[in-house]
């Protein structure tokens, strides 16, 4: 019994040694947010009227947009008329604000080639893209090598070189049947302005996009014409090997996310089916993207606010200030009420806030999981609920002494008692901690994040360490023979029997 407790109480230091020194040789380091940071926060209105669904879309095609600009924890929220986006650390905020508030297009283009990801890479290199003005421009010209399309480090066309009237590099979305593809494309044949509406359908017994254009040259007129080139197979729309006919990619925001085959030369506006292999999910993100694909309202900018780097400085000492001075009240407490048990308080708390630094700091590093002041404020609170758990078993300690019980016995005794409370306690706060983090948005979520995860750790620092270290501390003389030196009753109470009364 005592050997597990041995080896409970080893294993935990290791662990925690180990894991702060790992990070300080892998240079782990929390990640600020916003309020810590820097950054710039902007409230986006929309010009006109908006429904909640409309509004429900603009928030994930700005979600999207920002995990592309690789902004780690931006906060995106609805709000009654409109969107409040916040990024942290932005380096380029004129860029992200840009990016957040454009109504992107949709684009139509012939495909000329389609590649592996191993192969796209190859083509092309960075700012070697030329003009193509001609809308049906040759696919030979960039097949045969006479244009090269622009091309960044990952072999695909940057953002800022995406021009409709260029010949690109694209990849697929990730999902269906463009994943795993980057796709040679000739210049824009078609926009987002062309599209009336776009539903997912079940039709003969698989899913499909229906796709009703506006009628007139910019719509149904314009995609005849480009259909009729990739019917056929025209240098403009290849017929590519493995193909029957030419394809044309629906691409939005760089990506392109459905590359059909045209198997008729002309269609009616309201008749155009878009077939595949579509899971209903992925036909109805197709359906969503063309009829969303550029932002469904458009957003006017207001409230424009910049975080300086040195105000979330001041906040982040400042929180530093308060959680060292309240460490700091409480340790004098608990090691003046408690003494050497106290002093077991501490270290318990050390080894808990040893593995949430290095959990909270992999994280930041590794998956970009933030740290703001909400965040902060959930640590300081779970500190908190760390002392508790350990004045509840010194104070069962000190319960079983005066019953009589002697310190050494009422160790092993008190420990489960107390855990079993703990555990309770605990949870409740866990409890709450998840329900914030389910219906809350923001830095709501934050603090209850933080909360959760450092009470969690709580729990293993107070049976991993806590209970074995006071059960190691009971073995020793001192403990027998000065209990007052933990904070223990010298003695426990002694029972006297009331005198029974004389009978006549």
């Amino acid at each position: 019994m005592f050997r597990r407790q041995v080896v409970r109480l080893v294993g935990i230091l290791v662990v925690s040694v180990a894991a702060a020194a790992l990070t300080l040789l892998w240079d782990n380091q929390p990640l600020l947010g916003l309020d810590l940071q820097g950054g710039v926060s902007v409230r986006l209105t929309a010009s006109e009227p908006a429904t909640e669904e409309m509004l429900d879309q603009t928030v994930e095609i700005i979600r999207n947009r920002i995990d592309a600009l690789g902004v780690a924890e931006p906060e995106i929220s609805r709000t009654v008329d409109g969107v409040m986006v916040s990024l942290p650390g932005v380096d380029d905020q004129e860029r992200a604000l840009e990016l957040v508030g454009t109504t992107a297009e949709l684009r139509f283009r012939p495909v000329c080639e389609v590649l592996p990801v191993a192969i796209a890479g190859t083509r092309g290199s960075e700012g070697s893209g030329n003009m193509a003005a001609d809308p049906f421009a040759s696919c030979n010209l960039v097949r045969g090598g006479t244009i090269r399309p622009a091309t960044g480090d990952d072999g695909l066309t940057p953002p800022e070189a995406d021009l409709a009237e260029d010949f690109v590099i694209l990849g697929g979305s990730g999902t269906g049947s463009t994943g795993g593809y980057r796709y040679v494309l000739g210049p824009t044949v078609l926009t987002g302005d062309a599209l009336e509406d776009a539903d997912a359908d079940f039709i003969d017994f698989r899913w499909q996009v229906g796709v009703t254009l506006k009628k007139g040259a910019a719509g149904i007129d314009a995609f005849n014409d480009a259909s009729a080139r990739c019917f056929r197979g025209d240098e403009s729309c290849p017929l590519l090997q493995g193909y029957t006919n030419g394809l044309i990619a629906i691409v939005l925001d760089g990506e392109v996310i459905t590359a059909p085959q045209i198997r008729a030369s002309a269609f009616e506006r309201d008749r155009i089916v878009i077939s595949g292999s579509f899971e209903k999910r992925e036909a109805e993100d197709v359906a969503l993207a063309l009829r969303y694909g550029a932002l469904p309202v458009e957003l006017v900018a207001e409230n424009t606010r910049v975080v300086s780097a040195t105000i979330g400085q001041d906040s982040l000492d400042a929180g530093i200030v308060a959680g060292l001075v309240g460490l700091l009240l409480v340790a004098l407490f608990i090691v003046g009420y408690y003494r050497l048990l106290g002093l077991v308080a501490l270290a318990s708390l050390a080894v808990s806030g040893s593995l949430l630094w290095s959990i909270v700091a992999h994280l930041g590093t590794q998956s970009g999981l933030a740290l703001t002041l909400a965040g902060v404020t959930g640590i300081i609170v779970a500190v908190g609920v760390s002392v508790d758990s350990n004045v509840v078993y010194f104070e069962h300690l000190k319960e079983d002494i005066r019953d009589g019980r002697t310190a050494r016995s009422t160790v092993d005794r008190a420990f489960p008692i107390a855990f079993s409370t703990i555990v309770k306690a605990d949870t409740a706060s866990l409890i709450g901690a998840a329900l914030l983090w389910w219906l809350t948005v923001g830095a709501v979520r934050g603090f209850a994040f933080y909360l959760g995860l450092a009470t969690i750790l709580d729990l293993v620092a107070t049976y991993f360490f806590m209970g074995p270290m006071v059960r190691v501390l009971a073995r020793t003389s001192w403990f027998a023979r000065r209990p007052s030196l933990f904070g223990l009753p010298a003695s426990g109470a002694v029972f006297r029997p009331e005198p029974k009364a004389s009978t006549p």
